[in-house]
């Protein structure tokens, strides 16, 4: 019989109502004829409540010496959820069990607040699914060789899924959440945005690493190695089939951009005058890794004197999370290195278009500098890959740039004509 994984993130499971309308959902594919296991986070804001607490009770909880506690803390959102999904499936009348990250065989490294997955063993969930049941499974979490409960980090509860379906062997696995699918671009800055029927995993891990929201990078590197089918589909609309992602010789590359993004949490930073010798980019980029900080579009001047002294400018971007930290990191660089000075701009935001179907075909590029162009946008920085090219603009531009880039590239949209693409439809139901 074949199985089938399912996720729903916290807004799916936010309250009583909505765990029966996933519990419903559950049950009509069990209904189907199939074997399922679902994975759920924690409901609502619920682990952001946990996370002010220990912060009001200890000042640093993530601290070596207290993240195993602070992890047990955090993985007990999702045990919440697992036990009342599976206590309503028993009431409808649906044998079902929930079960731990542990319970679920997740083993990961002995890490806690960003673990990895290193194994599955799934003997506990094949017993109980070839017993009849549901079985619920905690997302974000699994615990190490010594039984210590570790949490996965960002995005943990779709890796869980995916890794989950992956050691399995379902047949896919189905992302529900609070938006009907992956669209060419986010629906609140274009209304009129295209909603994509399939997506390369290449395609959308690029997107969720230049600012699409849908998956995190992790979830989708997981389904890549794996070739696990993955869909993106809403908890509110079920019968709606979503976005799949997929491999990319499952797709017809009839369109050159797949979607565009926008990341307006991001920060320039410039080290002005570095000496222009061997080695000196190792160091700069060396001590931001060991900072445990990471860059992204990284540009250098062309050569210049000054004082006799050969100098370039290096400048990158960093995550707004990370400009303080990276800013006092360069700035004890500077001493050591000769630099002149750092500079930081956290007025800026990433643009960027993403799309298989612009590998070899020309003309790419110049379309996305013409739109922004005249659009009256100015480019501070551009970064470019087979399938991505992106751009920082000032941030206050950010949604513009998006409206023009989204006009140039689907302008089939713009015309509100229905897209005749196998690739695409247009939104009917904005989803957000």
């Amino acid at each position: 019989m074949a199985i089938l994984v399912q996720k729903f993130g916290g807004s799916s499971v936010a309250d009583v109502d909505k765990l029966r309308h996933v519990a419903r959902i559950a049950a009509d594919t069990k209904e189907s004829g199939k074997q399922v296991v679902v994975v759920v986070s924690a409901m609502g804001k619920t682990t952001d409540g946990l996370v002010a607490m220990a912060s009001e009770l200890c000042p640093n909880p993530q601290d070596k010496t207290t993240a195993r506690e602070y992890d047990a803390l955090l993985a007990t959102g999702e045990q919440v959820t697992t036990a009342l999904l599976a206590l309503t499936l028993n009431a409808m009348g649906y044998p079902a069990i929930g079960l731990s990250g542990g319970q679920a065989g997740i083993i990961t490294e002995a890490l806690h607040n960003r673990a990895r997955i290193l194994e599955i063993n799934t003997d506990a969930i094949t017993n109980h699914l070839n017993n009849g049941n549901i079985v619920v499974v905690t997302g974000f979490q699994g615990c190490d060789a010594n039984g210590n409960v570790t949490t996965l980090g960002r995005g943990g509860s779709d890796t869980s899924a995916v890794a989950l379906a992956n050691a399995l062997n379902a047949e896919r696995c189905d992302i529900y959440t609070d938006v009907d699918g992956v669209y060419s671009t986010d629906p609140r800055i274009v209304p009129h945005a295209v909603r994509l029927n399939k997506v390369a995993y290449i395609e959308m891990l690029e997107l969720a690493r230049v600012g699409a929201k849908v998956l995190h990078p992790r979830s989708v590197e997981t389904a890549r190695q794996a070739d696990m089918p993955l869909t993106v589909r809403s908890t509110f609309t079920p019968e709606d089939p979503g976005t799949m992602i997929t491999g990319i010789d499952a797709l017809e590359l009839d369109r050159s951009i797949t979607g565009i993004a926008c990341d307006k949490h991001q920060a320039q930073l410039a080290i002005e005058a570095v000496p222009d010798k061997p080695g000196v980019a190792a160091t700069v980029f060396g001590t931001m890794a060991t900072a445990n900080i990471s860059v992204d579009m990284i540009i250098q001047s062309m050569n210049r004197q000054v004082d006799n002294v050969a100098t370039n400018d290096i400048a990158f971007t960093v995550s707004g999370n990370d400009v303080h930290a990276a800013k006092d990191t360069l700035s004890e660089l500077c001493k050591a290195i000769d630099a002149q000075a750092v500079h930081a701009d956290t007025d800026v935001a990433k643009v960027s278009i993403v799309g298989a179907g612009m590998i070899d075909r020309p003309g790419i590029a110049a379309t996305m500098f013409e739109a922004l162009a005249d659009a009256d946008i100015n480019i501070k920085m551009i970064a470019t890959s087979e399938i991505k090219i992106s751009c920082l603009v000032p941030q206050t531009q950010a949604d513009k740039a998006v409206q023009a880039l989204h006009a140039a590239f689907f302008p089939e949209a713009e015309l509100g004509s229905k897209m005749t693409s196998d690739n695409v439809l247009v939104n009917e139901k904005l989803g957000y």
